[in-house]
Protein backbone atom coordinates (compact mmCIF):
# COMPACT_ATOMS: atom_id res chain seq x y z
CA UNK A 1 0.00 0.00 0.00
CA UNK A 2 1.31 3.49 -0.80
CA UNK A 3 2.49 5.12 1.82
CA UNK A 4 0.07 8.16 2.81
CA UNK A 5 1.55 11.50 2.30
CA UNK A 6 2.21 13.67 5.59
CA UNK A 7 1.89 17.65 5.47
CA UNK A 8 5.20 18.71 7.26
CA UNK A 9 5.05 20.94 9.93
CA UNK A 10 5.66 24.64 9.14
CA UNK A 11 9.04 25.76 10.83
CA UNK A 12 10.97 29.10 9.25
CA UNK A 13 14.68 28.71 10.02
CA UNK A 14 16.63 31.47 10.67
CA UNK A 15 14.18 34.18 10.65
CA UNK A 16 15.80 35.60 13.39
CA UNK A 17 19.43 35.80 12.46
CA UNK A 18 21.76 33.78 10.44
CA UNK A 19 21.71 30.62 11.91
CA UNK A 20 25.05 29.14 12.24
CA UNK A 21 26.75 32.31 10.94
CA UNK A 22 29.07 32.73 14.06
CA UNK A 23 29.30 28.91 14.34
CA UNK A 24 32.06 28.12 11.60
CA UNK A 25 35.12 29.99 13.30
CA UNK A 26 34.14 29.32 17.19
CA UNK A 27 36.24 27.43 19.44
CA UNK A 28 34.45 24.52 21.50
CA UNK A 29 33.62 25.37 24.93
CA UNK A 30 31.79 22.63 26.79
CA UNK A 31 32.64 19.05 25.86
CA UNK A 32 31.21 16.08 26.78
CA UNK A 33 32.26 11.77 26.42
CA UNK A 34 30.68 9.12 27.03
CA UNK A 35 28.56 10.55 29.87
CA UNK A 36 25.62 9.06 31.39
CA UNK A 37 23.25 9.54 34.24
CA UNK A 38 21.53 7.46 36.69
CA UNK A 39 18.60 7.87 39.21
CA UNK A 40 19.08 4.92 41.43
CA UNK A 41 19.10 1.82 38.91
CA UNK A 42 17.41 3.96 36.16
CA UNK A 43 19.40 4.90 32.95
CA UNK A 44 18.65 8.72 32.30
CA UNK A 45 21.04 9.74 29.94
CA UNK A 46 23.12 7.39 27.97
CA UNK A 47 27.01 7.61 26.79
CA UNK A 48 26.56 11.31 25.25
CA UNK A 49 29.15 12.43 23.57
CA UNK A 50 28.70 16.19 22.15
CA UNK A 51 30.74 19.49 21.75
CA UNK A 52 29.19 22.79 21.82
CA UNK A 53 31.08 25.82 20.25
CA UNK A 54 31.67 29.08 22.58
CA UNK A 55 29.34 32.53 21.58
CA UNK A 56 26.49 30.57 20.12
CA UNK A 57 23.11 29.48 21.21
CA UNK A 58 22.73 25.19 20.64
CA UNK A 59 18.80 24.36 21.48
CA UNK A 60 17.92 21.01 23.13
CA UNK A 61 14.40 19.46 21.39
CA UNK A 62 12.93 16.67 21.99
CA UNK A 63 9.57 14.93 23.60
CA UNK A 64 8.79 15.66 27.56
CA UNK A 65 10.89 13.07 29.79
CA UNK A 66 13.74 12.58 26.83
CA UNK A 67 16.24 14.36 29.32
CA UNK A 68 17.48 17.64 27.71
CA UNK A 69 16.93 19.10 30.76
CA UNK A 70 18.53 16.57 32.87
CA UNK A 71 21.75 16.82 30.32
CA UNK A 72 21.32 20.77 30.66
CA UNK A 73 21.84 20.46 34.19
CA UNK A 74 24.88 18.57 34.18
CA UNK A 75 27.06 21.97 33.11
CA UNK A 76 26.62 23.22 36.18
CA UNK A 77 26.22 20.17 38.70
CA UNK A 78 22.65 21.26 39.73
CA UNK A 79 21.68 17.07 39.52
CA UNK A 80 24.21 17.06 42.42
CA UNK A 81 20.91 18.40 44.64
CA UNK A 82 18.96 15.17 43.63
CA UNK A 83 19.47 12.45 45.52
CA UNK A 84 20.77 8.66 44.39
CA UNK A 85 21.98 10.47 40.69
CA UNK A 86 25.33 8.69 39.54
CA UNK A 87 26.62 10.57 36.88
CA UNK A 88 29.85 8.58 34.47
CA UNK A 89 31.52 9.86 31.76
CA UNK A 90 33.37 13.38 31.20
CA UNK A 91 32.15 17.17 31.29
CA UNK A 92 34.61 19.62 30.26
CA UNK A 93 34.53 23.05 30.38
CA UNK A 94 37.18 25.30 28.54
CA UNK A 95 38.71 22.34 28.48
CA UNK A 96 38.62 21.45 32.78
CA UNK A 97 36.61 18.61 34.39
CA UNK A 98 34.05 20.06 35.96
CA UNK A 99 33.41 16.89 38.00
CA UNK A 100 36.76 16.73 39.31
CA UNK A 101 37.74 16.28 43.09
CA UNK A 102 39.34 19.95 43.45
CA UNK A 103 36.66 21.67 41.75
CA UNK A 104 34.50 24.80 43.60
CA UNK A 105 30.71 23.55 42.73
CA UNK A 106 30.04 27.68 43.74
CA UNK A 107 32.76 28.95 41.03
CA UNK A 108 31.14 26.75 38.58
CA UNK A 109 27.66 28.21 38.81
CA UNK A 110 29.34 31.75 38.71
CA UNK A 111 30.52 30.73 35.65
CA UNK A 112 27.68 28.85 34.11
CA UNK A 113 24.57 30.89 35.04
CA UNK A 114 21.31 29.14 34.57
CA UNK A 115 17.63 30.58 33.43
CA UNK A 116 14.91 28.74 34.56
CA UNK A 117 11.24 27.66 33.63
CA UNK A 118 9.18 29.70 35.71
CA UNK A 119 10.73 33.23 36.36
CA UNK A 120 12.00 33.39 40.27
CA UNK A 121 12.90 36.89 41.09
CA UNK A 122 13.36 37.26 44.66
CA UNK A 123 11.24 38.51 46.75
CA UNK A 124 13.41 41.79 46.81
CA UNK A 125 12.96 44.82 45.29
CA UNK A 126 14.19 45.05 41.39
CA UNK A 127 17.73 46.57 42.47
CA UNK A 128 18.39 44.14 45.11
CA UNK A 129 17.79 41.33 42.70
CA UNK A 130 20.36 41.79 40.94
CA UNK A 131 23.12 43.41 44.16
CA UNK A 132 22.62 40.38 45.83
CA UNK A 133 24.25 37.94 43.97
CA UNK A 134 27.13 40.71 43.41
CA UNK A 135 27.32 41.39 47.08
CA UNK A 136 27.99 37.64 47.95
CA UNK A 137 30.47 37.80 45.27
CA UNK A 138 32.54 40.27 47.07
CA UNK A 139 31.32 43.60 45.66
CA UNK A 140 30.30 46.11 48.28
CA UNK A 141 30.87 49.36 46.78
CA UNK A 142 27.73 51.61 45.76
CA UNK A 143 28.53 53.12 42.94
CA UNK A 144 30.20 49.59 41.67
CA UNK A 145 26.63 47.64 42.02
CA UNK A 146 25.16 50.95 40.91
CA UNK A 147 26.85 50.52 37.49
CA UNK A 148 26.34 46.55 37.26
CA UNK A 149 22.95 46.78 37.86
CA UNK A 150 21.93 49.62 35.14
CA UNK A 151 24.59 47.50 32.55
CA UNK A 152 22.89 44.08 33.47
CA UNK A 153 19.25 45.41 33.42
CA UNK A 154 20.55 47.37 29.94
CA UNK A 155 21.88 44.11 28.57
CA UNK A 156 18.39 41.92 29.25
CA UNK A 157 16.76 44.98 27.71
CA UNK A 158 14.80 45.82 30.89
CA UNK A 159 16.17 48.96 31.94
CA UNK A 160 14.23 51.52 30.34
CA UNK A 161 10.98 49.81 31.97
CA UNK A 162 12.31 50.08 35.61
CA UNK A 163 14.71 52.57 35.60
CA UNK A 164 11.78 54.86 37.71
CA UNK A 165 11.41 51.94 40.27
CA UNK A 166 14.60 50.17 40.86
CA UNK A 167 13.48 49.62 44.80
CA UNK A 168 10.52 48.55 44.21
CA UNK A 169 9.36 44.93 44.52
CA UNK A 170 10.25 42.73 41.69
CA UNK A 171 7.26 40.50 42.21
CA UNK A 172 5.32 43.42 40.67
CA UNK A 173 6.72 42.85 37.38
CA UNK A 174 5.36 41.40 34.72
CA UNK A 175 5.68 37.21 33.60
CA UNK A 176 7.91 38.96 30.90
CA UNK A 177 9.84 41.42 32.61
CA UNK A 178 10.61 39.11 35.94
CA UNK A 179 11.70 36.52 32.74
CA UNK A 180 13.93 39.26 31.81
CA UNK A 181 15.66 40.08 35.23
CA UNK A 182 16.50 36.91 36.05
CA UNK A 183 18.11 36.56 33.23
CA UNK A 184 20.00 40.02 34.30
CA UNK A 185 20.34 38.60 37.26
CA UNK A 186 22.61 35.54 35.84
CA UNK A 187 25.01 38.36 33.70
CA UNK A 188 25.81 40.50 36.78
CA UNK A 189 28.43 38.46 37.88
CA UNK A 190 29.65 37.76 34.31
CA UNK A 191 28.86 33.95 33.67
CA UNK A 192 30.68 32.05 30.47
CA UNK A 193 27.92 30.23 29.51
CA UNK A 194 23.48 31.00 30.45
CA UNK A 195 21.42 27.91 30.62
CA UNK A 196 17.78 28.32 29.80
CA UNK A 197 15.76 25.35 30.48
CA UNK A 198 12.24 26.59 28.55
CA UNK A 199 12.65 30.61 29.05
CA UNK A 200 9.63 31.56 27.36
CA UNK A 201 7.41 28.55 27.78
CA UNK A 202 4.91 30.20 30.16
CA UNK A 203 5.44 33.72 28.64
CA UNK A 204 3.16 35.22 25.97
CA UNK A 205 3.85 35.63 22.40
CA UNK A 206 5.23 39.52 22.81
CA UNK A 207 7.07 38.53 25.97
CA UNK A 208 8.59 35.55 24.23
CA UNK A 209 9.52 37.47 21.35
CA UNK A 210 11.45 40.49 23.49
CA UNK A 211 13.29 36.85 25.18
CA UNK A 212 14.41 35.61 21.87
CA UNK A 213 15.70 38.90 20.60
CA UNK A 214 17.08 39.41 23.87
CA UNK A 215 18.86 35.78 23.62
CA UNK A 216 20.58 36.60 20.02
CA UNK A 217 21.74 39.77 21.37
CA UNK A 218 23.35 38.15 24.82
CA UNK A 219 25.22 35.68 22.36
CA UNK A 220 27.70 38.01 21.35
CA UNK A 221 29.13 37.53 25.09
CA UNK A 222 27.82 34.33 26.27
CA UNK A 223 27.51 31.37 25.24
CA UNK A 224 24.03 29.75 25.86
CA UNK A 225 21.98 26.66 25.59
CA UNK A 226 18.59 26.54 26.20
CA UNK A 227 15.69 23.36 26.25
CA UNK A 228 12.89 24.39 24.27
CA UNK A 229 9.60 22.17 23.19
CA UNK A 230 9.02 25.21 20.17
CA UNK A 231 10.80 24.14 17.77
CA UNK A 232 9.68 27.00 15.79
CA UNK A 233 12.07 28.79 18.64
CA UNK A 234 15.08 26.51 18.32
CA UNK A 235 14.97 27.07 14.24
CA UNK A 236 14.19 30.83 15.23
CA UNK A 237 17.38 31.57 17.93
CA UNK A 238 19.58 28.65 17.46
CA UNK A 239 23.08 28.50 15.64
CA UNK A 240 22.91 24.39 16.80
CA UNK A 241 20.24 21.86 17.55
CA UNK A 242 20.68 18.80 19.41
CA UNK A 243 17.80 15.87 19.17
CA UNK A 244 16.90 13.76 21.96
CA UNK A 245 14.78 10.68 22.69
CA UNK A 246 14.63 8.42 25.97
CA UNK A 247 18.01 9.67 27.31
CA UNK A 248 19.72 9.35 23.43
CA UNK A 249 21.24 12.49 22.00
CA UNK A 250 19.76 10.90 18.03
CA UNK A 251 20.90 13.93 16.19
CA UNK A 252 22.91 16.92 16.90
CA UNK A 253 24.61 19.55 13.65
CA UNK A 254 23.66 23.11 12.50
CA UNK A 255 19.99 23.65 13.11
CA UNK A 256 19.28 24.44 9.33
CA UNK A 257 20.51 21.42 8.51
CA UNK A 258 18.60 19.58 11.79
CA UNK A 259 15.26 21.09 10.00
CA UNK A 260 15.76 20.87 6.49
CA UNK A 261 17.81 18.23 5.82
CA UNK A 262 18.10 15.91 8.98
CA UNK A 263 20.47 12.63 8.75
CA UNK A 264 18.13 9.96 10.62
CA UNK A 265 14.42 9.37 10.46
CA UNK A 266 13.41 10.06 13.93
CA UNK A 267 14.71 13.39 13.99
CA UNK A 268 12.27 14.00 10.80
CA UNK A 269 9.26 12.79 12.17
CA UNK A 270 10.02 14.40 15.19
CA UNK A 271 10.76 18.21 13.26
CA UNK A 272 7.70 17.27 10.44
CA UNK A 273 5.48 16.52 13.20
CA UNK A 274 4.78 12.81 12.39
CA UNK A 275 6.19 11.30 15.48
CA UNK A 276 4.88 8.50 17.38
Amino acid sequence: MAETSVPKLTVEVGTKAPVGASSAAAPALIETKDLSLYYGQAKALKEISMTIKEKNVTAFIGPSGCGKSTFLRCFNRMNDLIDHVKITGDVKIAGHDIYGPDVDVIELRKRVGMVFQKSNPFPKTIYENIAYGLRLHGTKNKSDLDEVVEKSLRGAALWDEVKDRLHSSALGLSGGQQQRLCIARAIAIKPEVILMDEPASALDPIATAKVEDLILDLKKEFTIVIVTHNMQQAARISDYTAFFYIGELIEYDVTSKIFTNPSKKQTEDYVTGRFG
